[in-house]
């Protein structure tokens, strides 16, 4: 059944047709002639006559401009399709159902803590901040949470448990810790192996006191030393994957976290013999000395602080050896500024010198325009020279005359785009600078924490709700992580993180309402959106859904 035109003359006349078989034939009969076009048209009768059909559809929901008081409502779609399917398949909803299930909030924690975690992933900012971004995505479950919900779910995440076999002087046992040790259960396979991990940390200031515990104030890696802060640490596997975290009080030096993050390790992922990859300013003597002994043999890889430690400096950079090139595998051989590398033994004591040619010769311009920029700063006095950190270390100053350090500048130069590692593995010397180089992943993690996954501000006042605070950064990590690995393993590799959040926003669902009729049409896919979904195994939801 259809309309058509009719001319008769002069005039146009709409009728209604129907088709229909007769003898083998379609044979078209006229229903009825509703009337001239002209007329019907100048008295808006067409539309009168197909808003009425449009009742009795239930697949219709009919707009007409300025002849219908329709709602639209638009709500994001794409962030919450892509991380909650990661969400569940890393175990974390199942983890966290479980241990909801002997408790009785009147609330859905669960949901509460899975919109935090994309809020850091998406938008960043604080909890308060979170209970008004979601009104602008479709998350299903959240719709009755308040932002007191989104408060007692942190503090479920960072309250101490009953059992606390495990804990350190710094580090209780939390509900964070048996979540991380499930997570780490449900996605090892019979290859899973955790024989090496890295380890970096950072500080974290607070807004307010920042606690009964972690408010304290110490060296700030924020350069805010006029506010309270916290430490916190990632331990990542060798594939990148976040493994867990650990929170200290700010004033605790990084040299007092490595051994009881070690000894943690040990029992909460029941991993007899791992190696431990830490970066320079988390060794002591004391702390190798206990790696060492005989009762913890641990092996590691430590980056070793040069200027400072005599022995490096004096013993290690001048021993005798060529350099030997190194090129992880798959790379090519033809790279124009290969990294080099060659042992040193001291007194039993091994040592890994590496060389990186290009950013030595980085180092190298980046001094002389120090010092040439020092040459035009001294004739025009030195105020302005001994409170800059650059210059400093170059000046000279005698008889209140100032000069040229050249000796130190000579000094300096042996250091340019050198590192020294210190090692009681047997690896090669190559595999343990290539080893080293792999922390960086864990620094560009502290990056994505402090940055793209921004943990502050943090208003929180107490330690339990503190700690699910930072862990939800942590979470958002995992997940991020996962999405990277998956994107990876498509062959979608070298997607900017920036574009992911542009082009995910990007898919939205708008929701017309009418008469009682409800009709959802989704946007077009831009960007990487269709990689996205296609890596992690998510069907892109239809054009047009009804609701």
């Amino acid at each position: 059944m259809f309309a058509r035109i009719k001319k008769s003359g002069n005039n146009q006349y709409l009728q209604i047709v129907e088709n229909r078989k007769v003898s083998g034939k379609v044979v078209q009969r006229v229903i009825s002639t509703v009337g001239r076009l002209d007329r019907l048209q100048e008295k808006g009768e067409i539309e009168n006559l197909v808003r009425s059909l449009s009742r009795f559809s239930e697949q219709v929901l009919l707009v007409l401009s300025g002849k219908t008081e329709v709602g639209a409502e638009s709500k994001k779609i794409g962030p919450v399709l892509i991380f909650e399917r990661l969400w569940n398949e890393l175990g974390i909803r199942k983890v966290i159902d479980r241990l909801l299930s002997e408790r009785f909030f009147t609330f859905n924690v669960e949901r509460a803590i899975f919109l935090t975690v994309l809020h850091r992933l998406i938008k960043c900012g604080s909890d308060r901040f979170c209970d008004k971004w979601r009104r602008h995505y479709r998350i299903n479950g959240v719709e009755k949470l308040c932002l007191h919900h989104l408060y007692r779910a942190m503090a479920f995440l960072g309250e101490e448990i009953e059992d606390q076999a495990q804990a350190t002087v710094f580090s209780p046992r939390c509900t964070k810790d048996v979540v991380e040790e499930a997570m780490f259960a449900h996605n090892r396979d019979l290859f899973s192996s955790l024989d090496l991990v890295f380890l970096d940390t950072t500080s974290i200031y607070f807004e307010g006191e920042g606690g009964e515990q972690f408010g304290q104030r110490g060296f700030s890696k924020d350069h805010r030393p006029d506010l309270k802060q916290m430490i916190v640490g990632v331990v990542l596997d060798k594939c990148g994957t976040p493994l867990c975290s650990e929170m200290w009080p700010g004033n605790t030096a990084d040299v007092e976290t490595l051994l009881p993050v070690v000894e943690r390790i040990r029992k909460r992922f029941q991993a007899a013999g791992f190696c431990i990859v830490a970066d320079r300013g988390m060794i002591s003597r004391k702390t190798l000395d206990i790696l060492s002994s005989p009762e913890n043999q641990i092996r590691y890889i430590l980056g070793e602080r040069m200027r400072n430690v005599k022995e490096v400096g004096e013993k290690v950079l001048t021993a005798p050896g060529d350099y030997v090139e190194v090129y992880p595998e798959g790379s090519s051989t033809k790279a124009p500024s290969p990294l080099k590398v060659k042992e040193a033994m001291v007194e039993g004591r091994r040592y890994i010198v590496c060389l990186n040619t290009r950013q030595a010769r980085k180092d190298a311009l980046d001094r002389e325009a120090i010092i040439e920029s020092l040459k035009e700063k001294i004739r025009s006095g030195a105020k302005g020279m001994i409170g800059n950190k650059g210059y400093r270390k170059f000046v000279k100053m005698e008889s209140g005359s100032v000069s040229i350090d050249m000796d130190k500048v000579e000094e300096e130069a042996k250091y340019d785009g050198i590192w020294v590692l210190r090692t009681n593995t047997r690896l090669s010397a190559k595999n343990v600078a290539l080893k080293y180089k792999q922390l960086w992943m864990v620094e560009r993690a502290f990056r994505d924490m402090k940055s793209v996954l921004d943990t502050r501000p943090v208003f929180h006042q107490r330690d339990e709700t503190i700690r699910g605070h930072v862990f939800c950064s942590f979470l958002s990590l995992a997940l991020r992580k996962e999405l990277y690995r998956r994107l990876e393993a498509a062959g979608h590799s070298g997607l900017e993180w920036s574009d992911i959040k542009q082009d995910l926003e990007a898919l939205q669902e708008i929701t017309i309402e009418d008469n009682g009729k409800k009709l959802g049409i989704r946007t077009r896919c831009l960007g990487a959106c269709g990689k996205i979904f296609q890596a992690v195994g998510v069907g892109i939801p239809p054009t047009i859904r009804e609701q």
